[in-house]
């Protein structure tokens, strides 16, 4: 009666006693399939894990730059960012009687860290170009004079008024053997009438025994282009773009719970 009841117990829920214990009973044809199921599935699993695998190590290698070292911190960047867009070159001129400018930007340089991220190594800058005028709208850019404005030095003159003047000082050669032989003042003065600016580029070097100063009117309206043109290039003469472009929506709290000097947590939890 017992051994009837322990057998009934087993049909119901086999888990309750193995096949081991009964020397009598017969193997139950069903565990076998349940079993052999169990394996094909677990064989499966083997098998998809080894797809994404094989799949993630060749994304790897098709991604590992070239030997070639001129090509490898630009596909490495590449490979990090997402391909570069091309190259554009801009600039805006203004043409006078006596001289000529021509403002173009300059962009910031960046350098790649261990960890894979780009940090910002040098800001970027507004050049201008002095040529001299050598007849009606003829102009010699073999004698240009150049002058690179700073992100402060670009503040300066977005914040100056129309009566207002500034006035800039570079030494190229500042901390090395030649400082003080080459002098670049650039004086932004108002127009007597008040309607603009005068810009005055005075360049003196002792290694060419030269001294030229290079002088150009610039308008109101001119100067009011050139003021939006420096609005809207000084976020990303500091690189911010760049890192706007890097954020994504989950990154924000995972930087604030990762360190929480850059979040502003720290600030309002205090």
């Amino acid at each position: 009666m017992l051994q009837l009841q322990f057998l009934y117990l087993q049909t119901l829920n086999p888990k309750l006693c193995p096949l081991q214990s009964l020397s009598n009973s017969k193997p139950n044809p069903f565990s076998s399939i349940s079993s052999t199921k169990n394996f094909l599935n677990i064989k499966k699993k083997k098998f998809l894990v080894k797809c994404r695998q094989s799949e993630y190590y060749e994304q790897k290698s098709f991604l590992t730059p070239p030997s070639n070292s001129s090509f490898a911190s630009q596909n490495s960047t590449e490979a990090a960012v997402g391909p570069l867009p091309p190259r554009v070159y801009v600039g805006h001129s203004i043409y006078k009687g006596k001289a000529a400018v021509t403002v173009e930007p300059r962009a910031p340089e960046f350098v790649s860290l261990d960890s894979g991220a780009f940090k910002l190594s040098k800001e970027g800058f507004v050049l201008l170009q002095f040529a001299p005028a050598v007849g009606v709208r003829q102009y010699d850019w073999s004698r240009k004079q150049v002058f690179s404005l700073s992100v402060t030095e670009i503040g300066t003159l977005v914040g100056l008024g129309s009566r207002e003047s500034c006035e800039f000082f570079h030494d190229p050669f500042k901390g090395r053997s030649e400082e003080g032989k080459v002098r670049k003042v650039l004086k932004v003065e108002p127009l007597p009438d008040g309607s603009g600016h005068f810009f005055n580029l005075n360049v003196q070097s002792k290694l060419i025994n030269l001294d030229e100063s290079i002088y150009i009117p610039i308008t109101r309206a001119e100067y009011t282009v050139l003021i939006s043109a420096f609005n809207y290039i000084l976020p990303y003469l500091l690189g911010w773009h760049a890192y706007a472009n890097s954020i994504k929506p989950d990154d924000t709290s995972r930087a604030n719970s990762a360190n929480p000097r850059y979040g502003g947590d720290f600030e309002w939890n205090r």
